[in-house]
């Protein structure tokens, strides 16, 4: 749907300057993901860390006219033809829109909240009513302040039932939410631990959820659940209720019998005193319980009980996450071959275009067709080529019927159509596939997966996963700690702890960190042709390296009067000026670093006396900030640096960063923060404080090759180490101290997990196999063995080896794959 700027003035109360006509159809948020900049109206949305308003020049520039401010620019003039609607509280106006937009629209709404199971309910709803409905729903996870509108805004007038997520972490929230969603049914899936910090009890956190539903005229919950039916109870909503229950027959839904085979499970229930059943192709308890709420509400909207059972059997898994993975022929692979609509691909081609260039790929994009869109396909189809194009998608392979029907609409320079997948692997434009950055995003239904596979390079049954999403949340959780002001330097050294220093270091600087750090030049090098454009600091700098830092951009530390005086003389050489450098101050460690009593006037001297580098940064290190025992000398070490750094300071006219705190540092000293703080071990999940896991960053997985049964009189392994006790059945799999793990853990020192149970290695670990004991364990070969991970913490297997977190993670070779995984 579309509204002219001045109804949307209207709509919002705000004061508009500029008389330009305009036609809104897209509202944005996020500057970086600019699609269709001449309809776009942008929301300048201020934060702790971030305004919005300073990225109104670029967007501007990048064609945007249409803005919604809390304060017009000084320059506001200069903005030709440029339109500002200023309003006290942009987010406020960017909700008041959605719930104007809400109104517009008298069909079911389904509102889903909850603690855990939201998506997938939604998705799986998406894929039962979509069949005989045009339904729209909420992408991914948008269920925040801000997602929750831009979902509601993709209502339009071929909606005919909406699925809209709402997810809350604190009292309060969930009033803004109903206001927008408007819902008319409702669901609350499971009630769990997420957020609770922000609530005195359970009971709080369910009313606040709750709180959704007050004009609901329909709501579905578990009623075996007895905080929630108390709460239900004291909501005294007027709307109708269906319960699902496995323990009450005389519930809307009765859950009569869960019966689970290898691959499957099949659900007996009565709905409104008639009993049938539907088959679920998972097992796991978590699925099972979300197939509940779908199903009551399917029915309830007139799903009968025989397409039920139909379209229950051929749901597809929930994909949470993109893929990144490294393809063939100097391909890389973006895989998303779960679901095909038109909102999730503009996600998933966002996703695409804000990943910096890789040497020179081009950006391919294979698509299924798309089903259940309310459209004409021809319009369809053009809107798939418009979103292409603004992307910067190149070539264009599309599979299916209505595809190839269509070809007409997509104006990618280059495209190929294909009736099918195996008519598309089977062609010359696949096995020509090569140095390309490729989206594949299509519907399971077509096999999209085949070609996922096909494409994905084989180099290893062992995999590091890397969750991109986990790293992220890490990061703002550091960030959160920090004043806004504190500006934030990540290490990505030694291949970013193990996890990928260029995929990583793609993720940080989407979420605009201020600084990476590396060891040496080359590692800097590797991250510059990769398309990292943000500051870079080289903590280890060799002289030879001089002029690969100039021409790559690298900002050296300096930790003595040689190193300074030949970095001055090769940068005089280049005929530079004024670089950045950073000053190593040695409080403690004694490891690198001027003397801050002894040395800083000569520093000084130096740095004044010539202008081919200048002060970036002046800083140290804490020796010992995750112990409370040091902190006597952290105190020590602070006032040392401070004063060094205060006359470092006083002697230029320039800000100079003063940065000491590391991970532990900024939880631990807030008030030493200063004006960088530099995060290392907390960034991939580890607390250094207390060594516990804060969001798991790294997941090393194999699979088990073969398994056979050893009598008790054998042994397992090398020198015959691996003394078995009683008759047992041992597994190998196919990772060794090549790929990193230690040989330590060998002998039953360690252990990994094999389907929840702990295995533990038996006998020596060889260099590229180990053998473990599966003995009572349910499991067979091909199955996954994690070596360290959500269920297995790293922290554990340091802790055996009487190591470090780091070096465990740092040990992992790299000839093991690495997949990275993103919401």
């Amino acid at each position: 749907m579309e509204y002219t700027i001045e109804r949307i003035t209207t709509l919002i109360g705000a004061r508009r300057l500029g008389t330009a006509e305009a036609t809104i159809s897209w509202l944005l948020t996020d500057s970086r993901s600019l699609c269709f900049p001449e309809s776009t109206l942008f929301f300048a949305l201020r934060s702790e860390r971030n305004d919005g308003h300073k990225y109104i020049p670029e967007l501007y520039n990048r064609g945007v006219r249409n803005f919604v401010v809390s304060s017009t620019p000084q320059n506001a003039a200069d903005y030709k033809d440029a339109n500002f609607l200023k309003v006290t509280d942009v987010l406020s106006a960017l909700q008041r829109l959605a719930e104007r937009h809400r109104d517009e629209f008298d069909i079911p709404v389904v509102g889903i909240t909850g603690s855990n199971g939201k998506t997938m309910v939604k998705e799986w709803l998406y894929q039962l009513l979509s069949p005989s409905m045009t339904v729209t729903r909420s992408p991914r996870s948008y269920n925040s302040q801000i997602g929750v509108p831009l979902s509601v805004w993709l209502l339009n007038e071929r909606t005919q039932v909406a699925l809209l997520e709402a997810g809350i972490s604190e009292v309060g929230e969930m009033d803004a939410l109903q206001d927008i969603i408007q819902p008319t049914i409702g669901v609350l899936t499971s009630l769990g631990a997420p957020h609770q910090e922000n609530f005195r009890s359970l009971e709080e956190k369910c009313m606040e959820k709750l709180m959704l539903f007050k004009n609901a005229s329909f709501i579905a919950y578990n009623t075996d659940d007895a905080v929630v039916s108390r709460c239900v109870r004291r909501s005294s909503f007027k709307a109708s209720k269906i319960g699902w229950s496995r323990e009450n027959p005389s519930e809307a839904l009765y859950i009569k019998n869960v019966s689970s085979g290898t691959d499957a499970t099949t659900i007996l229930y009565v709905y409104k005193g008639k009993e049938a059943s539907y088959r679920l192709p998972f097992i796991d308890e978590a699925s099972v319980e979300c197939s509940f709420a779908c199903a009551a509400i399917a029915l309830h909207l007139g799903i009968t009980a025989e397409q039920l059972d139909e379209r229950m059997a051929t749901l597809d898994p929930v994909a949470m996450r993109l893929e990144v993975k490294e393809g063939i022929h100097g391909c890389t692979l973006i895989n998303d071959t779960y679901n095909s609509d038109i909102n999730s691909l503009d996600i998933a081609l966002d996703f695409m275009n804000r990943r910096p260039d890789q040497n020179g790929q081009r950006r391919t994009l294979i698509l299924s067709d798309i089903y259940q869109s309310g459209e004409t396909q021809q319009r369809l189809y053009e809107k798939v080529s418009e979103l292409a194009l603004n992307r910067g998608v190149q070539k264009f392979i599309g599979i299916g019927s209505a595809l190839k029907a269509n070809a007409s609409a997509i104006h990618v320079p280059e495209c190929h159509f294909f009736e099918d997948v195996q008519s598309f692997v089977g062609s010359d434009v696949f096995r020509s596939l090569h140095d390309e950055l490729i989206l594949v995003k299509g519907s399971r239904a077509f096999g999209f997966d085949y070609i996922a596979e096909l494409l994905e390079q084989k180099v290893h049954e062992t995999i590091l996963e890397v969750n991109l999403n986990a790293l992220v949340d890490n990061f703002n959780y550091y960030r959160s700690l920090m004043k806004p002001e504190t500006k934030l330097v990540c290490m990505v050294k030694a291949d970013a702890y193990g996890a990928g220093a260029v995929e990583v270091s793609k993720t940080l600087q989407d979420h605009r960190v201020d600084y990476l750090a590396v060891a040496v030049a080359d590692e800097g090098v590797t991250l510059r042709k990769n398309g990292i454009t943000c500051n870079i600091i080289i903590m280890n700098p060799e002289m030879t390296a001089f002029k690969t830092m100039f021409d790559y951009d690298l900002e050296p530390e300096v930790y003595s009067f040689r190193l300074m005086d030949a970095l001055i003389r090769a940068a005089e050489k280049e005929g530079i000026t004024n670089y950045p450098v950073h000053i190593k101050l040695d409080t403690g460690m004694h490891r690198l670093g001027f003397d801050p009593d002894k040395d800083i006037d000569e520093v000084i001297g130096r740095l004044k006396h010539q202008n081919a580098i200048i002060p970036r940064s002046v800083f140290s290190h804490f020796v010992g900030s995750d112990s409370d025992e040091l902190d006597d000398f952290s105190t020590s070490q602070f006032e040392k640096f401070q004063r060094a750094a205060d006359k470092l300071q006083a002697a230029f006219s320039h800000k100079i960063l003063r940065h000491i705190a590391n991970s532990a540092g900024i939880e631990h000293f807030p008030e030493r923060q200063l004006d960088m703080c530099r995060l290392g071990i907390g960034l991939y999940g580890v607390n250094p404080r207390n060594n516990n896991m804060i969001n798991n960053v790294s997941t090393l997985k194999t699979t088990i090759l073969q398994m056979r049964t050893v009598p008790a009189d054998e042994t397992v392994g090398y020198s015959r180490k691996g003394k078995l006790s009683q008759d047992s059945v041992i597994a190998a799999i196919p990772i060794g101290y090549a790929d990193g793990l230690d040989r330590h853990l060998g002998n039953g020192r360690g252990y990994c997990m094999v389907n929840g149970c702990k295995a533990p290695y038996v006998g020596n670990i060889c260099m590229d196999v180990a053998m473990i004991d599966v003995t009572g364990i349910n499991c067979k070969e091909g199955d996954m063995v994690e070596i360290f991970g959500n269920n297995l913490p790293v922290t554990v297997l340091s802790d055996a080896l009487d190591t470090i977190p780091y070096e465990v993670l740092t040990s992992v070779s790299n000839r093991v794959k690495r997949i990275y995984l993103m919401e």
